[in-house]
């Protein structure tokens, strides 16, 4: 059992990206938080949350199995399962194909429409972002926030029963927040990024306009959460705290790009994490 432990520790879990796939599945939870009670519609919350997990782990193990002869290249992720051999890479694709199709389905037999937006998530991230477009144009990223969005999409979806407002206000947060996640990550790695012949937009555009780009992304980001709040009916006293939040991240990413460095563009990562999984919580209040 413990041979069992160490080598999913080791070999599988590494591959799905444990906290970008448990926060893209937070949004989808809170997505559908918005529309109905947890208590209340318990086993589907189970089905959104068993059907969200499959498909966003498979997507992304599709793509450590498409990139894996970027990640052998760069410091920050040749200690990968795939580039470091720990895994073959056949067994890889095996996997994540056994998993997005597990995934899809179960989203199809909650509803028909859920299931549509699971799978248009999927094929943005595998087949547009990742194998089309990823190394072609630094724009990739906007169609890698459209994937990013997706989740809580579907969640919203599938709590009303339709597509509406709410849900593309908040699909669209989650893909005005991505450059500032993002960019920020691609300002310290890229050097990395370069070697390994990425387009991103501080190679392309400069580490000044990247930064502009964060912040103008910064303030659509908690222009679209804020209305979807309001728009969920949310308290004064939440909404308030999403504003708190929102001003702390404007405040950040305007922070990089009057007194850049290093320290304040990897702490603007990371509140940016904390600020769409904070956000989330609120909207599910």
């Amino acid at each position: 059992m413990r041979l069992f432990l160490n080598s999913l520790k080791v070999k599988y879990l590494p591959l799905i990206k444990s906290p970008q796939t448990l926060l893209l599945l937070a949004t989808g939870l809170a997505g559908y938080m918005t529309a109905r009670c947890p208590v209340t519609h318990w086993p589907t919350l189970l089905g959104l949350t068993g059907s969200l997990l499959l498909a966003i782990s498979g997507s992304t193990i599709l793509n450590m199995w498409y990139d894996r002869d970027i990640d052998a290249v760069m410091p920050r992720t040749a200690r990968r399962p795939l580039p470091s051999g720990k895994i073959s890479p056949a067994q890889t694709v095996g996997i994540g194909l056994f998993l997005s199709a597990a995934g899809v389905l179960w989203a199809f037999f909650l509803s028909a429409g859920y299931g549509v937006a699971v799978l248009a998530g999927l094929i943005f991230d595998v087949l547009v972002y990742t194998i089309w477009l990823k190394r072609l144009t630094a724009w990739s990223i906007v169609w890698g926030g459209i994937s990013g969005g997706m989740p809580v999409l579907a969640g919203r979806i599938l709590g009303v029963g339709q597509l509406d407002w709410v849900g593309i206000l908040l699909a669209l947060a989650v893909l005005f927040w991505i450059p500032t996640h993002i960019m920020t990550f691609s300002i310290r790695y890229s050097q990395e990024y370069s070697t390994a012949r990425i387009p991103t937009f501080p190679s392309h555009y400069g580490v000044k306009f990247t930064r502009s780009v964060i912040s103008a992304s910064s303030i659509l980001t908690a222009l679209a959460m804020i209305s979807a709040g309001a728009g969920i009916g949310l308290s004064w006293g939440i909404l308030r705290l999403l504003g708190v939040l929102s001003m702390i991240l404007l405040a950040w990413a305007l922070a990089a790009v009057i007194r850049p460095s290093p320290k304040i563009n990897f702490g603007l990562f990371k509140f940016a994490s904390f600020y769409m999984l904070g956000s989330m919580l609120l909207l599910t209040l």
